[in-house]
C-alpha cells in the first residue's frame, strides 16, 4: 500500500482524542484540508498541497509540522500485513477485572497489538493482533495478554480474510 496518514493514532499511546498538552486542538479548515490532501497521498509534496489549500509550500510545511507536534495525525507507511510476512492477524476482546486502563495500558506496550481501544459493552477492551503465525498468535494470547494482572477473560475473532482497511475518512 502507498504512504497514508493515519490520524489520531499515537505511537505515544495517549487518548486519541488529546494533543500532547492535554486539550484537543482546534482545527481550521485549512488545516483540515491539509489533512485530507496528505490522506489521498501522504508523499504529495508541500508545493502541490500549497497550491490546493491557498497557501505558500512553507506555510503548508510549518502547518504540517504544527499537525504532527500535536499529535493530530502521523505520516506512515501503511502496508499489506500478508505481503511483509504476518500471515494471521485478529481481534481480540477482552473483559477485565479491576482497572481497564492499566490492561489496556500494558496491550499498548506489546508489538504485535496494534490498536486498542477501551469500550462499553460486552468486552472492557479491544485489541488488534498482527502475527507471523497461528502459533505466534496463541504465544501472544495464552502467554502475555491472559497473563496480564486483571483479565479475566479473552475472546478471539481471527480474520479470514480482510476486505476493506482504509484511513480516508477525511475529516467531515
Amino acid at each position: 500500500m502507498h504512504s497514508d496518514v493515519v490520524a489520531s493514532r499515537s505511537a505515544e499511546h495517549r487518548d486519541s482524542r488529546e494533543s500532547r498538552n492535554g486539550s484537543t486542538p482546534h482545527l481550521d479548515s485549512v488545516s483540515l484540508a491539509i489533512i485530507e490532501q496528505l490522506q489521498e497521498d501522504g508523499r504529495r509534496p508541500y508545493a502541490a498541497i500549497g497550491k490546493a489549500v491557498g497557501l505558500s509550500e512553507a506555510a503548508v510545511r510549518q502547518r504540517v509540522q504544527k499537525l504532527l507536534d500535536q499529535g493530530v495525525m502521523q505520516i506512515v507507511a501503511v502496508t499489506d500485513p500478508l505481503t511483509v510476512g504476518f500471515r494471521r492477524q485478529a481481534m481480540v476482546g477482552i473483559n477485565v477485572e479491576g482497572d481497564v486502563e492499566s490492561v489496556a495500558e500494558a496491550l499498548t506496550d506489546m508489538s504485535e497489538v496494534e490498536y486498542v481501544v477501551m469500550t462499553a459493552g460486552s468486552f472492557d477492551v479491544l485489541a488488534e493482533i498482527v502475527c507471523e503465525d497461528d502459533d505466534h498468535l496463541l504465544d501472544v494470547i495464552n502467554k502475555r495478554i491472559r497473563a496480564l494482572p486483571g483479565v479475566r477473560s479473552t475472546e478471539s475473532f481471527v480474520y479470514l480474510k480482510l476486505k476493506k482497511q482504509t484511513y480516508m475518512w477525511g475529516t467531515r
